[in-house]
């Protein structure tokens, strides 16, 4: 077994925040995950925050150039630049060209036909979080859209990826997106019980999600993609939030997850989950 974990091509691999007030952000997300941070940036460059958490990277804090923080989503790709020409072949754009971020990796920032801004990263010395899904851990992404069926082409075209309409009981569905392989990767290198630990916990195929696709029709923002961290306590983690002056935009019970969205102080938007499976 491989005790790095690595992030195949068209899996999403790294989440950042890009905070006007690094500093302000640092001490929001240290309280809330109990996130440490060290300068990651090369010698010459604006500093770049790797959080960490039990030791492991976990995500990370950028300085901001506008007024509002924001979340961003990283998709592994095997090559930057051919990533991005599929992405412009098939309607998205490039936003940011291929570029290097010293020895960790290339990266570039795109969107998809309907808008939503995602980035690409080719790996260097950093593959991405070597902790996910566990308390203060980034859980999954997922991309609001206007356009479902556009957005399903067009990530299938350039990933690879494929779209599973769920029924989750109640009168609740959701789509969720798979990479055919994924779940072979972890098996074979960190996750060797994956499929053993998820048997009746998901559909057929579910070691492969990588993330899910939401509509945006009762919502009124743009496209954009979301991001979702796991937690212990959604009333506590609330609870904390409120204390550190950032806003709860919603919350929401499910036969399988507590959750809250919250806005962090600086603007940033963001989902906290609880994990509640059924028993019984």
């Amino acid at each position: 077994m491989n005790d790095a974990r690595t992030y195949p091509h068209g899996v999403p691999c790294w989440v950042d925040t890009d905070q006007p007030d690094p500093l302000a952000g640092r001490h929001f997300y240290s309280e809330l995950f109990g996130w440490t941070f060290q300068d990651a940036a090369p010698a010459g460059s604006p500093s770049y925050w790797i959080a960490s958490l039990d030791g492991s990277d976990a995500a990370a804090i950028a300085p901001g150039s506008g007024d509002s923080a924001a979340w961003n989503t990283y998709v592994a790709v095997d090559d930057a630049d051919a990533a991005a020409a599929l992405v412009e072949e098939s309607g998205g754009a490039v936003v940011s060209a291929p570029q290097a971020a010293g020895p960790a990796g290339r990266a570039a920032v795109c969107a998809d036909p309907a808008g939503a801004q995602f980035r690409l990263w080719q790996a260097g010395r950093r593959p991405g979080p070597q902790i996910v899904n566990g308390v203060g851990a980034w859980n999954f992404s997922d991309v609001h859209t206007d356009d479902p069926d556009g957005a399903q082409e067009f990530y299938a075209t350039v990933f690879g990826w494929e779209a599973h309409p769920l029924d989750l009981g109640g009168g609740a569905t959701a789509t969720m997106w798979r990479r055919p392989g994924y779940g072979d990767h972890l098996e074979a290198t960190v996750d060797p019980d994956i499929r053993v630990r998820q048997a009746g916990l998901g559909p057929p195929g579910f070691e492969d999600a990588i993330g899910w696709l939401a509509s945006l029709e009762a919502e009124a923002s743009a496209p954009h993609w979301h991001v979702t961290f796991t937690v212990a306590d959604r009333d506590q983690s609330v609870a904390t939030v409120e204390r550190l002056g950032a806003s709860v935009l919603a919350s929401a019970d499910t036969d399988w997850t507590r959750s809250a969205v919250i806005r962090d102080p600086q603007g940033a938007v963001l989902t906290l989950s609880q994990f509640t499976p059924p028993t019984g």
